[in-house]
């Protein structure tokens, strides 16, 4: 597939570093909540914000990490400043590199959305995965925003 700079709906996200290669399907906001597809070796991309190449806006793509394996997005806070992520899309590849890595307690993460999920901002990817299993609940999540590679 050519690597491309034109946004577009994405079909799949490769995670070199932590041997990710998951299909994307669309999935909406419900009552302001995102929640990722119900097999968690398939992630969502929220289809409310920017496609993937978008020159404003935050591409948000969220996936499940199951406690005892198996999940897309299960070390997603092991990734690194500098990581390589690839979006495949409906016209081609995107390649973006990890800017950041931010572990946000569940209540953080509330009073942050609108940072984080901002469409105003100059064209991104962000990642969101849960994080800190009790044995209960997930206590956190992790965000990753990825700016793109020219």
């Amino acid at each position: 597939m050519p690597v491309t700079t034109r946004p577009g709906r994405p079909t799949g996200i490769t995670i070199p570093q932590l041997n990710v290669n998951a299909p994307v399907v669309s999935i909406k906001a419900v009552h302001s909540a995102l929640t990722p597809p119900s097999d968690p070796t398939t992630v969502g991309w929220w289809s409310g914000g920017a496609q993937p190449g978008a020159k404003r806006g935050s591409a948000v793509i969220t996936g499940h990490t199951v406690h005892t394996g198996g999940g897309a997005f299960d070390d997603l806070g092991k990734l690194a400043p500098g990581s390589v992520v690839q979006v495949s899309t409906s016209r081609g590849r995107l390649q973006y590199q990890v800017a950041t890595v931010t572990t946000y307690r569940k209540a953080t993460l509330a009073k942050r959305a609108a940072q984080v999920f901002d469409q105003g901002v100059r064209g991104r990817l962000v990642l969101v995965t849960c994080e800190d299993w009790n044995g209960q609940v997930y206590l956190s999540n992790v965000v990753v925003v990825a700016l793109p590679m020219a």
